[in-house]
């Protein structure tokens, strides 16, 4: 019986079922289980990804793919390295593929760069067909952005018109440098992205 004074109602109790209890009853897809996996190691694997992205948003971004990862291979898990050490390399491809990707679009995003400028700046040497698909790119670069929010346009044209540091458009926009750069990557990303759909022929 409850002590007098006392409230009857307790914390939920902490799940103390080993990793091999909880990969078992993943196995039998148990979301419980897997909730409590997560839970078990989810600021491990998150550290573990902002030591060596330095971005809070990516680093996030990665614990997602990383779980996901986890939740879909489980099966494959034989237990030859201890579940941490077999998330942290799930995690640790997961944080690879994400600089492949980042640097690759990158490097297509200045290539691209010079050919709009000279685009720009050429509009009257242009023939008719080319005039025509400069009109078309950036059309679907319009569309594309669309999608964006106001601050996230404001902050691409001070970075790349202005030329302002990270540091100066966060102070000005009241954001952390993160949301800032995680901004600036999504806004690159559609760029390349359209560019490469609508490839841009120089003048």
């Amino acid at each position: 019986m409850p002590c007098s004074g006392r409230s009857t109602r307790s914390r939920p109790e902490r799940d103390v079922r080993s990793d091999a209890e909880l990969i078992a009853a993943i196995q039998r897809r148990d979301d419980r289980a897997f909730e409590v996996l997560y839970e078990r190691y989810f600021r491990r694997v998150h550290n573990f990804a902002y030591a060596r992205l330095r971005n809070r948003a990516d680093a996030e971004e990665v614990v997602q793919e990383t779980f996901t990862a986890v939740f879909h291979s489980i099966d494959r898990f034989r237990g030859q390295s201890s579940l941490l050490a077999w998330i942290y390399g799930i995690a640790k491809n997961t944080i690879n593929n994400q600089l492949r990707r980042a640097q690759a679009y990158e490097q297509r995003l200045e290539r691209a760069e010079p050919t709009l400028a000279r685009s720009a700046f050429s509009l009257d040497a242009c023939t008719p067909e080319e005039h025509l698909h400069l009109r078309r790119c950036s059309d679907a670069v319009e569309a594309r952005l669309a999608a964006l929010t106001g601050w996230q346009l404001e902050v691409f044209a001070l970075r790349h018109f202005e030329n302002l540091p990270i540091q100066e458009i966060a102070d000005r926009m009241s954001r952390s440098n993160d949301a800032i750069r995680s901004s600036l990557y999504r806004v690159k990303r559609l760029v390349v992205e359209t560019l490469d759909a609508e490839p841009v022929n120089a003048c």
